[in-house]
């Protein structure tokens, strides 16, 4: 658990003794594919750390549809804003694939928290860059149109999540059809003409395990 530890950005600022007093208040759990973490509305008491892994992060709209907010890969945290503010769950937490996750209590996470300013100082930092994505995806579904907004998040999920080789991003498809549209704010019908005219194109590329996005010509 240490050597993982020492790897997030979150905590790369701790001295050895630190990060040995971290371990110390962190569980390391397995998870299944489909496991919810935790629902929104409900009392938040854990924080989380992904070691590998993905984990959606979403809200449910008063007629049960999804709204997928962000993808939490190795590394990322998440579970912090209701710790903090002491309301309920602003989004649920499930996670997409099989997943090993560090968790921590709320006290323990709010302890940390006083100990360390440069800690508080990255969650500070993490809760902008939220709010930030958050501006941009209120942009987006004002002012691009629904072709735009798919290629937009096509182009996110491989900045954030692929693999570079050359023009050829690839990246592991832990997202089906639905949570695709989801992501980008479309209708799935929307999504699958924007995906099948990118891959008669040849812009885009499908398989069962990844898709492979060739950025130059895309552009």
């Amino acid at each position: 658990m240490l050597e993982f530890i020492k790897k997030v950005p979150l905590f790369a600022q701790l001295n050895e003794a630190q990060l040995d007093a971290l371990t110390q208040i962190c569980t390391r759990r397995s998870y299944k594919a489909g496991t919810v973490l935790f629902a929104e509305k409900e009392i938040g008491s854990v924080f989380y750390v992904v070691v590998s892994g993905s984990v959606k992060i979403f809200t449910t709209g008063s007629s049960g549809e999804e709204k997928i907010l962000s993808i939490c890969k190795s590394g990322e945290s998440f579970g912090e804003l209701s710790l903090i503010d002491g309301k309920p769950r602003s989004a649920s937490a499930q996670t997409l694939e099989e997943c090993v996750l560090l968790s921590m209590t709320a006290q323990n996470f709010l302890d940390l928290l006083r100990s360390h300013f440069d800690i508080t100082l990255g969650i500070m930092k993490e809760l902008g860059n939220r709010l930030r994505d958050t501006n941009q995806q209120v942009y987006d579904l004002t002012f691009l149109d629904a072709r735009t907004r798919v290629i937009k998040s096509l182009i996110t999920m491989a900045n954030k999540h692929g693999i570079r080789n050359g023009n050829t991003i690839t990246i592991k498809l832990v997202l089906n059809f639905d949570e695709i549209s989801q992501l980008a704010g479309v209708q799935k019908v929307t999504l699958m003409q924007v995906v099948r005219d990118l891959e008669e194109k040849r812009i885009l590329a499908i398989s069962p395990s990844d898709f492979k996005l060739d950025l130059a010509k895309l552009r």
